[in-house]
């Protein structure tokens, strides 16, 4: 009895560490692909008056400014750029403040960051701009349309982050600086864990129907995230710092309110969206003296089901307003 006993826990102890040897193998494997697949895209790095800031520049044409979302860089807006084929434009791609190699600096801002942007485009010789800005991402592209009209010919805001009364909840801080700064953990999360993912963050609307194809590209998107330590300061920054600020500027009092924008704007969301809420978008796009807003019926925050759709009207908002 004794015998068995003993094989038994030899056996247990033997499967436990097996399964820990595969787990680590596979963590290992994702985190040296995400390090690569970066490595890969070409960014370059400019010391501006704001501090060090990342961004990639590919493709021909016409020059678009692509402003990322949360858990986002610059390889995130190629990604989001690419799949509304923004691509076929000049592509200006950066990483906000706190995100991948851009630092957050002391005293940072909205005004930092429009002045980041204005610098970087100073640097590589482009005077004009189409903003394609995603989800938070909204907020920065907003203020430097706002602070640097001269240098946008269009604004396209795409699931904007918009001031009001009912917000996606967050979590405390404690859960951004502890459990999501570990790579680790948070593969665990979207690998094991990946309808409470889903869910927690407002990946998809509360019982919006899931296909094969949307859960890939949800997956995709947080896999995409990957080193989320690279991207923790950014994200805190976002949801803590920048969304007061933003906040302040939809009222008239504000230094830049939005209903001097005199550029045109487009303002594209879906109406079950339950991170970019319906009516606090509706309420953000009503400032913009020159504004069009496309409201989809339902999809979610990755337009589910109106890919083709939104990118057709992003497509023709773009070519109606560049410049001869």
């Amino acid at each position: 009895m004794t015998f068995f006993w003993g094989g038994f826990i030899l056996l247990l102890v033997l499967l436990v560490m097996t399964g820990i040897a595969i787990l680590a193998s596979a963590y290992a494997r994702t985190i040296r692909s995400s390090h690569t697949r970066l490595a890969s895209l070409g960014s370059h790095l400019l010391e501006t008056d704001s501090g060090m800031i990342e961004y990639a520049r590919v493709g021909n044409g016409y020059p678009v400014l692509v402003v990322h979302g949360a858990m986002g860089g610059f390889d995130h807006g190629l990604w989001v750029a690419q799949g509304f084929k923004v691509s076929d434009y000049q592509l200006i791609s950066i990483s906000r403040f706190g995100y991948l190699r851009s630092a957050v600096p002391p005293g940072a801002s909205l005004n930092l960051q429009a002045d980041a942007f204005a610098q970087l485009l100073d640097e590589i010789g482009i005077q004009k701009v189409v903003v394609f800005a995603i989800s938070a991402g909204s907020t920065s592209a907003i203020r430097f349309t706002a602070r640097y009209p001269e240098r946008v010919a269009a604004l396209v805001l795409v699931g904007p982050d918009s001031p009001g009364k009912e917000q996606m909840p967050m979590p405390p801080r404690i859960v951004f600086e502890t459990i999501l700064r570990s790579d680790f953990l948070f593969w665990v999360l979207f690998t094991f864990f990946e309808t409470w993912m889903q869910n927690s963050m407002g990946l998809a609307p509360k019982g919006f129907p899931i296909t094969t194809e949307n859960r890939a590209l949800i997956k995709q998107f947080l896999a995409g995230a990957m080193p989320i330590s690279k991207r923790m300061n950014g994200l805190i920054y976002d949801s803590y710092l920048a969304v007061n600020e933003f906040n302040e500027s939809v009222m008239e009092s504000s230094p830049y309110p939005l209903g001097a924008i005199k550029v045109p704007v487009l303002v594209v969301h879906a109406l079950d969206d339950p991170l970019a809420i319906a009516e606090n978008v509706q309420a953000l796009a009503e400032l913009f003296p020159h504004m069009r807003r496309c409201a989809i019926p339902d999809g979610g925050h990755f337009f589910f089901g109106h890919m083709e759709e939104v990118t057709t009207e992003i497509q023709q908002f773009i070519r109606s307003h560049l410049e001869e």
